[in-house]
C-alpha cells in the first residue's frame, strides 16, 4: 500500500505542476474524476496500461512516474 501512495503523492505532484484539476486530467485521459482521486489516495493499483495513459496525460514517462527518487 506505501508504493501505491507514493504514487499517488507523485501524480497529485505533477498534476498541480500542470495547474490541471482531476477533472481535467480525468477528461484529458479519458477517466472519471473519482478515479483519478482514488488513484492520488493510493486506494487503486493502476494496471500498465491506465500508467501510460496517466503519463501521457501529465507530459512525463513511465520512468519518471514510479521512479523512487
Amino acid at each position: 500500500m506505501e508504493k501505491l501512495e507514493e504514487l499517488g503523492k507523485k501524480v497529485r505532484a505533477r498534476r498541480k505542476a500542470l495547474k490541471l484539476t482531476q477533472a481535467q486530467l480525468a477528461h484529458k485521459i479519458d477517466k472519471d474524476r473519482e478515479s483519478i482521486s482514488r488513484l492520488e489516495r493510493g486506494g487503486v493499483n493502476p494496471s500498465y496500461l491506465y500508467l501510460l495513459e496517466l503519463c501521457s496525460g501529465l507530459e512525463t514517462t513511465l520512468a519518471d512516474l514510479v521512479s523512487n527518487s
